[in-house]
């Protein structure tokens, strides 16, 4: 069988760095891993020579909704297609597609189309539905309803086929217990968009809502009842909980560094995961994209999505500009964590969440060949997906 041979590779591993090393490929997954000098090229090798650069796992972004001139929202299959195609630039081998909810309940009707859509590029990880299982809206998560609908996840679980599917939720919606079950039948549960108390929020992990999504953003503080008591949610009750993870979006405006590393603290290396959240015109330099019915600006490359004066809240935050690239650099810079961490937030850890982690986000014998290599600025080279180059860098 061919082989691809990435040699004098820096290899990022979950806890330290391998230098001058050698990963072979075959059949779409790692063949092995080993010093550079006791490997022997055959005849037939693809060798590919990493100079000593760092080759990383792929990334993996849980939570997205859009890249250059594609949004999800309004786009259907062809920003789709033109996601998976643009995603490997910035370092992503999967990730999981995110929509809201739609008025009427015609989110499976759009979801079928999706799930239909043949890609190239990024992989397809499943389907992330933001909404409308919510209690409080925001820029991506569509219709809120209230109350549990059975019928509604059902529609939607088969509208995906054989694709996995992940609901956000908040712990507070009447009825949301019954759901969490039906909806762990084909992916994770997150958390998010909630002013949720400490028992609800209790009470859904327990029925299997594991995850936190956008991690302290529309997760608003409890109003402060007794004066001088500090009073306790949702935020407390998931970092109290040793069953549940979380994620940020790392741009230093969503959320302040510091609340990223008392996540570290609570939850240690393997709870903390890297997303963008991005939206339409993420990678592009600053500019104005429109939104839907809402106009955003960017002011710097990789900052927030605010809306301008033509939208209903000047300045009101609408996602991120971050890329997948972007949110480990600011890792490296933000929480003076070292490079092996960094990766594996946005590789191993969501992974974890998606349960792919016996398969995904680790250089190891065995694992899909899906796969980063970058400079010391995490400048992406060349991004493999099950072994096939799907980006390189022009030289």
């Amino acid at each position: 069988m061919p082989r691809t041979l990435i040699t004098h590779a820096t290899v990022v591993l979950a806890d330290r760095l391998l230098e001058r090393q050698t990963v072979a490929i075959a059949g779409g997954k790692i063949e092995s891993v080993g010093p550079d000098a006791e490997f022997t090229p055959r005849p037939d090798d693809d060798i590919v020579d990493a100079a000593g650069q760092y080759l990383a796992p792929g990334f993996i972004d849980v939570h997205t909704h859009g890249l250059h001139t594609f949004r999800l929202g309004e786009g259907g299959p062809d920003a789709l297609r033109g996601m998976c195609e643009a995603l490997p630039q910035y370092g992503v081998t999967g990730f999981l597609p995110t929509i809201g909810g739609k008025p009427g309940g015609k989110e499976a009707e759009y979801l079928k189309s999706l799930a239909a859509c043949e890609t190239t590029g990024a992989g397809i990880l499943g389907f992330h539905f933001e909404g409308p299982f919510l209690t409080l809206t925001g820029a991506g998560s569509g219709e809120a309803i209230s109350g549990g609908d059975f019928e509604r996840v059902s529609r939607i679980h088969e509208a995906a086929g054989d694709a996995p599917v992940t609901f956000s939720i908040a712990p507070d919606l009447d009825g949301i217990l019954d759901l969490i079950p039906k909806m762990r039948e084909k992916g994770p549960v997150f958390i998010t968009h909630t002013a949720a108390d400490v028992a609800q929020t209790q009470r859904a992990i327990e029925a299997g809502a594991r995850h936190a999504t956008h991690f302290y953003d529309v997760f608003p503080c409890p109003p402060v009842r007794d004066g001088g008591v500090r009073p306790c949610g949702a935020v407390e009750a998931i970092l109290a909980d040793d069953r549940a993870t979380v994620d940020f979006i790392l741009d230093g405006e969503h959320v302040d560094p510091i609340a990223v590393k008392m996540a570290l603290r609570c939850k240690g290396p393997g709870g903390v995961s890297l997303i963008t959240d991005a939206q339409i015109g993420s990678g592009f330099p600053p500019g104005r994209h429109r939104l839907g019915n809402r106009e955003v600006e960017f002011k710097y490359p990789g900052g927030p999505a605010r809306m301008t004066e033509n939208s209903r809240a000047p300045g009101g935050l609408c996602g991120s500009g971050l890329t997948m690239a972007l949110a480990v650099r600011n890792a490296l810079k933000m929480l003076s964590v070292e490079l092996p961490q960094a990766v594996r937030m946005a590789s191993l850890n969501p992974a974890a969440v998606l349960g792919l982690d016996d398969r995904k986000g680790r250089i190891a014998e065995g694992f899909d060949a899906d796969m980063v290599l970058f400079d010391g600025d995490v400048a992406i080279a060349r991004t493999w997906v099950a072994g096939e180059t799907v980006f390189v860098t022009q030289a």
